[in-house]
């Protein structure tokens, strides 16, 4: 028996699987492919001025009766019906296309910002031994406008970047530990005058890792005990070269203990529990996960989505347990950059979510026939009969649909303040 079958319009039943071979702007439906929940979607369907309508029957609950397959001419041809006027749904589509619209001008925004911050980052690092004051101003700067943005925002939007910044993984991985970290200082609401302390030890966490040979960070193997312990010196390095350029005391601490883990296994002291600094203990967290998805090396990393079970089944112990709970619940079940799978059988990624309604995430969805330019963009708040069913890993993914959702070597993230009414697009 064929994969989809043709029948009449009046065979419609709630429960069959259909599939609408129109563009995806010629229908009022998220999906051109789906299973029949009510009355209305079969209303909708038979005013769109078509005759027959193609079928999924092993995905439909409910065959049709008199199943009419390629029914032959009875000589008389018979015109289909003209096309009915556009309907409220339509209406409804076109509009939501022109929310599209607005949401990708927004995206580019924030991604042309995103990539203005890490340059800024990366010009300031290479230049703060030159200059210490003037960089240190530049620096407070940044991260007060990232500061004042983020912690006053009534709704924080995360959105995950593409590549623009071939070369310069170490600007991104500083600019996604301080961006996390902020993350979590909304949520238990740091003072600003601490979260900007924080922010600087954030974004100079790694500034000792500069002393270490580029040939063991490169590295693709595992490094021998030696290389362990050199990479470990960069703790107590940066924390010296912080005092220096006279960072504030709060983030001369981070620099030193950001991998100190709440087990006590962590490195230079062995420090433990709450005897490591509140904000060394939210960057631990947030420099973690960034490394679980982002390796030095190169190598590819965890989808976030990945690093997030890993952190949480296995290595919760490593993490001060209140924190570990703010940044999953900001983050998501499925944070910014997982590939899931649709209740509807469809492949998305998430590329948004608000940190108010983490599980409602907004998705860049692979429909068949659609630009990838203009991919379909799905908000999980509206689709009501629509759920994410689970993460997949991408070497599980067609090619061609790993492709057009996200091309991305590493996973970035960027915040954007929205106010209420917004929603998560900003």
């Amino acid at each position: 028996m064929p994969e989809t079958q043709d029948i009449l319009l009046e065979q419609l039943q709630v429960g069959i699987y259909v599939h609408l071979d129109l563009k995806w702007f010629e229908h009022p439906f998220a999906f051109s492919h789906f299973k029949i929940k009510s009355q209305e979607q079969i209303n909708q369907l038979r005013s769109l001025g078509l005759r027959k309508i193609r079928i999924d029957p092993a995905l439909s609950d409910v065959q049709p009766a008199n199943l009419l397959i390629d029914e032959p001419d009875s000589g008389t041809a018979q015109e289909a019906p003209p096309p009915a006027a556009e309907s409220p749904e339509l209406a409804l589509k076109r509009a939501m296309m022109g929310r599209m619209r607005q949401q990708r001008e927004n995206a580019a925004r924030i991604e042309h910002a995103f990539v203005d911050t890490a340059r800024a980052m990366r010009d300031m690092e290479k230049s703060i031994f030159a200059q210490p004051v003037q960089g240190l101003q530049r620096a407070s700067e940044i991260i007060g406008k990232i500061a004042d943005s983020i912690l006053s925002a009534p709704e924080l939007a995360i959105h995950v970047m593409g590549d623009r910044l071939g070369g310069e993984e170490i600007y991104l991985h500083s600019l996604n530990v301080t961006m996390l970290s902020m993350m979590i200082a909304r949520d238990i609401k740091l003072p600003r005058e601490v979260a900007g302390a924080m922010g600087i030890g954030a974004m100079f966490h790694d500034i000792g890792v500069r002393n270490i040979p580029d040939r063991v960070l490169a590295k693709s193997e595992a490094w021998s005990s030696t290389e362990q312990h050199l990479y470990e010196t960069h703790s107590a390095v940066g924390a010296e070269m912080g005092q220096q350029l006279k960072f504030p005391a709060a983030a001369q601490a981070i620099v030193r203990d950001h991998h100190e883990m709440f087990d006590g296994s962590g490195y230079p002291a062995r420090l433990k529990g709450e005897g490591i600094g509140l904000l060394p203990r939210i960057v631990c967290i947030a420099n973690y996960y960034d490394r679980l998805c982002n390796p030095h090396n190169g190598t590819p990393g965890l989808t976030p989505h990945e690093a997030l079970s890993l952190m949480f089944a296995k290595h919760r112990g490593k993490f001060d347990p209140k924190l570990l709970q703010v940044f999953i619940r900001c983050l998501g079940v499925y944070p910014p950059g997982t590939i899931v799978q649709l209740s509807n059988g469809a492949t998305g990624m998430v590329a948004t979510i608000n940190t108010e309604k983490p599980n409602k995430p907004e998705l860049v969805v692979y429909e068949a026939g659609v630009p990838r330019d203009d991919a379909v963009m799905v908000d999980m708040e509206r689709e009501h009969d629509l759920n994410i069913v689970r993460a997949i890993k991408p070497a599980q993914v067609p090619k061609e649909i790993y492709a057009y959702l996200s091309p991305r070597k590493r996973v970035s993230y960027y915040f954007d303040a929205t106010s209420p009414g917004q929603g998560a697009a900003g």
